[in-house]
């Protein structure tokens, strides 16, 4: 080999790697091919040097062939759509055969035009040309040392040796940003997670509202009330087999990835604190009755695009283009599936962002950065508050207060169900739902004149409400009007005959007027 090249070669990937900050793909045992890496370089994200002879044009065409069959492995690695290869030869002289017309154009195989090899040549025989080439593809930053001295060996050590470990202790350092904790509490959150729907499941169902109530899912009227330990429970509470299984594989491959690269007890405020801006998130801009992972998992994404906020260059060559390309799948998945609590997504991700930018890194403190995100965080998060619980925000419908007064009434706590109920009527139109439930809480409460106008009034906004029908005939029954008792049950029969109830209340009135009539 030619020592005035191969120096040649090595001041290359010195310049390289030192000052452009590229990465060794890989390296010849040799030391005489090297593999380059900056995928933040969108023109030459990929470049590989080459120091060798060439004798025939035939061995720089088979080589142009191999570095795109290599090039497609590492597209196909890289998850790129397009890869571009620059492909360098240094060499003592170039082949004695027609060669350039394989240079002319950067080389396409056939079938796979995804892959496009630049190749170029530098050789003594035309030095000054081929290094000029090299500056206009890597700026004119690049300086060689062309005094050929008895020292040439020693300078070629220096540059092999000072280019390599720069890049081992480069790598070494990424690599120790993904070391900072082991992924204990995930496979924690996991298995309380399942432990807690197993409880669901013998307590009446986890998909049951009472039980999902009971267990402290995201339900708005009772944080109003003051259970502002609902901003929390619902991470830990799953709406089916489904959900759980969901949101337990999200969580398996994704949270270890945030806890080794935050550590432990940064890992625990991420998801905690993002499980909570997902609660506070669809508190604000859902009524729904809401439970899962999701805000908090969503809250993973947040940190590791933070991390990639950061570290953009580590982020894109690890991470960046899978997860970017998962965490669209489940925001548009989020938008145009009904059912799901994208306020709740939404609110997760920026609290992940948020809880990340506060506590930053281990090791990699940036203290007056840290107070704007926490100081930015709480201003967010009390006046979200503020909204939420002074009334300007819808945060209560009427389904959310039908769902509250069935649970109290099963739970026989009647003068709850007549509260809640009575105070959503007071601002609201009249809703049939709502006034025959308060009827019910009247009944129960003995008020039956209350009941009856009620009664009256579902009737007059649905005639064909049977069940206001029925009740209201067992109040007129309670009151001994049989007459006004079988009007209505008679109703119920007509809108629907179907039930055994109803028909078996009309014959139990006709009992009593008989009764009474042959008295």
């Amino acid at each position: 080999m030619n020592l005035e090249t191969e120096k040649l070669f090595w001041q290359a990937v010195h310049f390289l790697i030192v000052k452009k900050h590229y990465r060794i793909l890989q390296i010849s045992k040799n030391h005489q091919e090297v593999w380059l890496e900056k995928t933040e370089n969108k023109e030459s994200p990929i470049i590989r040097l080459l120091h060798t002879d060439l004798d025939w044009s035939n061995r720089l065409k088979t080589d142009i062939e191999m570095v795109a069959l290599n090039g497609e492995r590492l597209r196909k690695r890289l998850v790129r759509g397009q890869l571009n290869i620059t492909n360098i030869y240094f060499v003592p002289l170039p082949p004695v055969d027609d060669y350039e017309h394989l240079l002319t154009n950067p080389y396409i195989p056939a079938g796979k035009r995804k892959i496009k090899v630049t190749s170029f040549i530098v050789d003594e025989a035309k030095r000054h040309i081929s290094l000029n080439h090299l500056r206009s593809v890597f700026g004119k930053e690049l300086v060689f040392d062309e005094n050929l001295n008895n020292d040439i060996e020693i300078e070629i050590h220096r540059l092999r040796h000072e280019a390599i470990s720069i890049a081992a202790t480069r790598a070494k350092a990424e690599e120790s940003v993904f070391e900072s904790g082991k992924p204990l509490l995930t496979y924690f959150f996991i298995i309380v997670q399942v432990i807690i729907f197993a409880l669901m499941e013998l307590q009446g169902g986890s998909t049951q509202t009472s039980t999902l109530i009971q267990f402290g899912a995201k339900f708005n009227p009772l944080i109003i009330e003051g259970e502002w330990w609902r901003f929390l429970t619902p991470m830990f509470l799953h709406i089916g087999f489904l959900h759980l299984l969901m949101n337990s594989m999200a969580l398996y491959y994704l949270g270890p990835l945030v806890e080794r690269i935050y550590g432990n007890i940064r890992f625990l405020f991420i998801y905690i604190f993002a499980g909570f801006a997902g609660v506070l998130g669809s508190f604000i801009f859902s009524t729904n009755l809401s439970a899962g992972a999701s805000g908090a998992i969503f809250g993973c994404f947040g940190a590791l695009l933070y991390f990639g906020v950061v570290f953009p260059r580590l982020f894109f060559r690890t991470l960046g283009v899978n997860i970017l390309i998962v965490l669209a799948i489940n925001l548009m998945f989020g938008f145009t599936v009904p059912g799901i609590d994208n306020a709740g997504h939404i609110g997760g991700l920026i609290g992940g962002f948020a809880a990340a930018g506060i506590l930053r890194f281990p090791k990699k403190r940036k203290y007056g950065t840290q107070i704007l995100y926490f100081v930015g965080t709480a201003v967010i998060v009390m006046a979200m508050l503020q909204y939420g619980f002074s009334g300007s925000a819808s945060v209560v419908d009427k389904q959310s207060i039908i769902i509250l007064a069935q649970d109290y009434i099963q739970g026989e706590e009647y003068d709850k169900a007549h509260k809640v109920l009575s105070e959503f009527h007071e601002v609201e139109e009249d809703s049939t739902e709502i006034l025959f439930l308060l009827s019910f809480t009247e009944i129960k409460r003995n008020n039956l004149d209350d009941a009856k106008d009620q009664l009256h009034r579902v009737i007059e906004l649905d005639p064909n409400f049977h069940e206001a029908h029925y009740n209201l005939a067992l109040v007129y029954l309670e009151e001994n009007s049989l007459e006004n008792a079988k009007t209505y049950a008679e109703n119920a029969v007509k809108i629907e005959p179907k039930r055994d109830d109803y028909q078996e209340l009309v014959e139990n009135i006709d009992a009593f007027i008989q009764v009474n009539q042959g008295n």
